[in-house]
């Protein structure tokens, strides 16, 4: 009896330390094919294939009037908003723009005109949308401002909207981190030019040709980032938020999206930074090895004291 008990206790253990060890080396050994094909598709297409430019097609007609010619935005990364420029909050109250850049926080900044009649409500539509997914809060990881671009707005039009997408956001606390600025020609100018905005107005239709995109600055009022259209992904919102930062807000979880994921200034999105997974899944690779050798060599150890015990009895 004893040594049927002593042969069942041995395969107890034998077989599910067999399995999980095929186990574990078969998913190493498909991961490492993965990260072989994805660094072969790197060296031929770039680090990121999707994104990235296509110079052999040369210059392209836009295919736009050419009265739109001179709307769009320009892309300044890394240079300063001008932070002494003066505006009017909601409230009617003068404001300098550095009254923004002071809490330590990144800002969003987005440019619009509140009586426009569809595309502007669809930009902020989109950040308010965008914003409500994640997890941080307007006025506690980073703050938001609004800037209407038309110098005739005034602030009971910006309270108007700011109560609007106050009730949109539905956050407590939000009013104190999102902020809706009216100003003069002369400021307005300053800070649309330098962050790159540029727009014209129609006189026939007594509307405002624009672009539509979004703008990050640091806490110190840099450029960081830009985003284009009127969706703006969450994941790319969040991963921004933190890089803008300094890693200050967010979770080890975001540093190593940060590491995994690159930002692309031709796209305004975050793209799989293709070489930075190959090295982190070498990294994992070897761990997943070296953590495979210890389970085998703690397995045989114990066995070889389990035979040890059954042999003395």
């Amino acid at each position: 009896m004893n040594g049927v008990s002593f042969q069942f206790s041995v395969f107890s253990f034998q077989f599910p330390a067999r399995r999980s060890a095929l186990a574990v080396f078969a998913c190493l050994l498909v991961f490492a094919f993965c990260s072989q094909a994805i660094a072969q598709m790197g060296k031929k297409y770039g680090t990121s294939p999707l994104y990235g430019p296509r110079p052999e097609l040369g210059s392209m007609d836009n295919g736009l009037p050419k009265a739109l010619n001179n709307v769009g935005i320009d892309q300044k990364l890394g240079e300063q908003v001008p932070l002494d420029l003066m505006f009017r909050d909601e409230a009617g109250r003068e404001v300098r723009l550095s009254e923004y850049f002071n809490q330590g926080r990144p800002v969003i900044i987005s440019l619009v005109y509140y009586e426009c009649p569809m595309l502007c409500n669809q930009v902020l539509n989109g950040l308010a949308g965008s914003l409500k997914t994640l997890s941080f809060d307007v006025g506690k990881e980073f703050d938001v401002v609004t800037v209407s671009f038309d110098a005739r707005e005034t602030p009971q039009l910006a309270a108007a909207k700011k109560d609007s997408y106050m009730a949109r956001y539905n956050r407590a606390g939000a009013e104190k981190g999102w902020h809706f600025l009216t100003g003069d020609e002369k400021n307005i100018n300053a800070l649309t030019q330098a962050v790159g905005f540029r727009y014209a107005y129609d006189e026939t239709t007594n509307q405002f040709a624009h672009a539509s995109g979004i703008m990050l600055a640091t806490p110190e009022g840099k450029l960081a980032r830009y985003f284009y259209g009127i969706e703006y992904a969450p994941k790319d919102m969040r991963l921004s938020i933190v890089e803008a930062s300094a890693n200050k807000v967010g979770s080890p979880v975001d540093a190593l999206m940060l590491y995994c994921f690159h930002y692309d200034p031709a796209t305004g999105k975050y793209g799989l930074a293709i070489m930075n997974v190959v090295r982190l899944g070498g990294i994992l690779t070897v761990l997943g090895i070296i953590a495979l050798l210890i389970a085998l060599a703690t397995g045989a150890i114990t066995l070889t004291r389990s035979l040890k015990t059954g042999g003395a009895a």
